[in-house]
């Protein structure tokens, strides 16, 4: 096939995409609203949104009781935890459902706190989110832990390895481990932190909050202890996704409610869930696996897109990498050039997800956001709560200016947004 064909069908398919985004039919300023916030949420497709409807008009109840909005609910949480199974690649028995990460972790954090006191150590590092800070900070002051952190070099945007592997000790209890670095879009080797944990007896958490949107998840190869990510960053609602070990969320004493089951997963889950928010979040995994169908030419078409979800859903996180990767390195490389703007983070020669962020000379980070918006291209400015990592580039309090591609990001987006900020860059 040609370089002209090619580029013809990843534009059809990106349109056929886009189509199922009502979002995406906003206008601000006589501009398309173009949606580069990704890293910070995603829009949300058409499917997602009837999941959720259909939950609160139709089986709106709460769960175990005899009646069939009941069951109805019941089974609409247990096919979604099978659906997230397929995700992580657990079992359905170690799928928790939360209001968001943070809370998840604090969570966890709480419950291994018990146990922990003077001498356990907990190790994480600078690229993290502070969703994995504050929580192992907090047993810092309440059980007198000691926390740990690994440095990143500021002008790579990676992780120093050689000061990573000399803070876990025998002492170490908890490696807490970024995969994905939301401000920079640095990915760091998990399985290598979860395998040094292990070494020494820790237990592993992996945030994959920034990286399960764009790389699938695989807990099995990772042989992570546990695993959160949240469904607002792949198309979903605001529902957090948490995995752990079966034998660990039966066994760990999770803060819990006298009449709550013993059994995993319920036991972990504390209070009513998000009952329509878990359904709409199982259509944004299943949103996922359809793009490998509608994608495909029409003799691979298939019209039961949830069958073999987990081969759909590879072959969909390989299709977007392919649509995201030229995006990004002509995003990048084209930035490179202006004059005034600076780029964080490793190139795109690197493994990382397609999440850009920089600063403009002279101009606040609010303030390029505010005139890119003027043009209907909508971006995401601060620390993003990323604190330390903004911290240790020297750029607070302003901080990055940050954009990201999605699966409806189209090349025509990438360009309006690389000339506007060349505009921005000369004055203009």
């Amino acid at each position: 096939m040609s370089t002209a064909s090619r580029q013809h069908l990843a534009s059809a398919s990106t349109e056929k995409i886009r189509a199922q985004f009502p979002s995406l039919a906003r206008e601000h300023n006589g501009f398309p609203a173009a949606y580069f916030d990704a890293p910070g949420g995603t829009q949300t497709p058409q499917r997602v949104v009837e999941a959720v409807a259909d939950y609160l008009l139709n089986h709106n109840a709460n769960t175990h009781w005899e009646y069939p909005t009941s069951h109805e609910t019941d089974a609409i949480i247990e096919s979604a935890r099978h659906t997230f199974a397929d995700f992580v690649n657990a079992s359905a028995e170690e799928i928790v459902f939360g209001p968001n990460t943070t809370t998840m972790i604090y969570h966890l954090s709480r419950a291994l706190g018990r146990t922990m006191g003077p001498g356990d150590e907990i190790v994480i590092t600078e690229l993290e989110h502070h969703a994995n800070v504050a929580p192992w900070q907090a047993l810092v002051v309440e059980r007198g832990v000691t926390l740990n952190v690994a440095q990143m070099d500021p002008e790579t945007g990676q992780l120093d390895w050689n000061d990573f592997e000399r803070l876990v000790t025998k002492k170490t209890k908890v490696v807490s481990f970024g995969a994905g670095c939301n401000a920079l879009g640095t990915v760091s080797d998990f399985r290598r932190a979860v395998e040094l944990a292990h070494s020494v007896g820790a237990l592993a958490l992996v945030d994959a909050v920034h990286y399960a949107p764009y790389f699938l998840c695989d807990v099995k190869e990772a042989d992570c202890d546990f695993l959160t990510c949240s469904a607002y960053k792949f198309y979903g609602p605001h529902v957090s996704v948490f995995y752990g070990r079966k034998h660990l969320l039966e066994s760990i004493d999770f803060p819990k409610l006298q009449p709550a089951p013993d059994t995993a997963p319920e036991r972990v889950e504390m209070g009513t869930q998000n009952h329509e928010g878990i359904a709409g979040a199982a259509a944004a995994v299943d949103f996922y696996a359809s793009l490998s169908v509608s994608t495909a030419s029409d003799s691979q078409r298939i019209e039961d897109a949830t069958s073999h979800r987990r081969q759909r859903l590879e072959a969909s996180f390989a299709s977007l990498r392919d649509h995201s990767s030229p995006q990004v390195e002509c995003l990048w490389e084209s930035l490179s050039r202006m004059d005034g703007v600076r780029l964080f983070g490793p190139p795109p020669t690197a493994r990382r997800t397609p999440t850009v962020s920089f600063i403009v000379k002279n101009v606040a980070s609010t303030e390029v956001a505010r005139r890119l918006a003027e043009r209907g291209l909508f971006v995401s400015h601060g620390d993003f709560y990323a604190q330390t990592v903004v911290d240790r580039l020297g750029l607070q309090p302003e901080g990055l200016v940050r954009v990201g591609c999605a699966c409806y990001t189209s090349d025509e987006e990438i360009d309006r947004l690389i000339e506007s900020v060349r505009e921005i860059s000369l004055g203009s």
